[in-house]
């Protein structure tokens, strides 16, 4: 297959952790590449590096908390390239962040602005592009996260429960449009946001070794899925705790770094 007949994903937060590793994993496959982050010209250096000439790969430099910022990107994506064959929302950040502080509840907001508007932000110059063409997935990436909320990660539990909800109401309106919407959720994955985690990260997985399995729950078209499964697995369990228990158990567990303590 020519370069320029393959299929092209469009992947966000592709500078560092997991979308680099899914900007790899695609290349791989023999996908074209949109690759969109805040440091563009870091992202460009990368990809550079890998040999990807300006056929296999483009690069937008956008802020996916800025609207305009990634609508931009995704409609200089539609004009350069073409239309996506995925897009995978996957910029993210995760904070930790203490109510009782008034300086975080503006963590709170950059973080939905960043978690979920921006998510939303990413998909919608495709949507209708996509449906008009009967194909397509849109994949966001949430976190295992979602599913309990745990003390100091008020604001990244709540967005990532929200990655789940949102995607299910856009998996119920392109029902029947051929678009399929994919929601992952990563357990503990080695990147920058949780290397400086101070405490225990069960099954922690490489980013080379979640985007492998990434890559062919995107490729089924699976619309909801945990990785690892052992992680979905645990949290299954955990939902499924009374609230006297979990509460318990979670009980003088180390709180996830606010702003400034850690942060990358």
């Amino acid at each position: 297959m020519s370069v320029e007949a393959a299929p092209l994903v469009f992947i966000t937060g592709a500078s560092s952790g997991i979308g680099q590793a899914l900007a790899d994993r695609y290349a791989k496959a023999g996908w074209r590449l949109a690759l969109v982050a805040r440091r563009g010209g870091e992202l460009q250096a990368w990809a550079q590096s890998r040999g990807w000439d300006s056929q296999r790969c483009r690069v937008y430099q956008a802020d996916v908390a800025d609207t305009g910022s990634i609508v931009a990107a995704g409609q200089q994506c539609l004009q350069q390239q073409g239309i996506p064959d995925v897009v995978i929302a996957n910029a993210g950040i995760s904070v930790g962040m203490d109510t009782a502080e008034l300086g975080d509840l503006a963590v709170m907001a950059q973080t939905f602005a960043t978690n979920n508007t921006g998510l939303a932000a990413t998909f919608h110059p495709f949507v209708s592009a996509m449906r008009q063409r009967g194909s397509g997935r849109l994949v966001g990436i949430a976190s295992v996260a979602a599913i309990r909320g745990l003390p100091g990660h008020g604001a990244y539990c709540a967005s990532k429960a929200a990655v789940v909800a949102y995607c299910e109401c856009l998996r119920g309106e392109l029902r029947d449009s051929g678009v399929r919407v994919v929601t992952l959720l990563p357990g503990y994955v080695d990147t920058p946001l949780t290397r400086q985690n101070r405490y225990r990260m069960p099954f922690l997985m490489s980013p080379a070794a979640f985007a492998d399995q990434a890559f062919a729950a995107i490729s089924a078209g699976t619309s909801y899925r945990v990785i690892p499964w052992q992680m979905g697995l645990v949290a299954k369990l955990l939902r499924l705790l009374p609230n006297p228990m979990f509460d318990k158990l979670l009980a003088g567990r180390p709180r996830k770094h606010r702003q400034g303590e850690g942060r990358i």
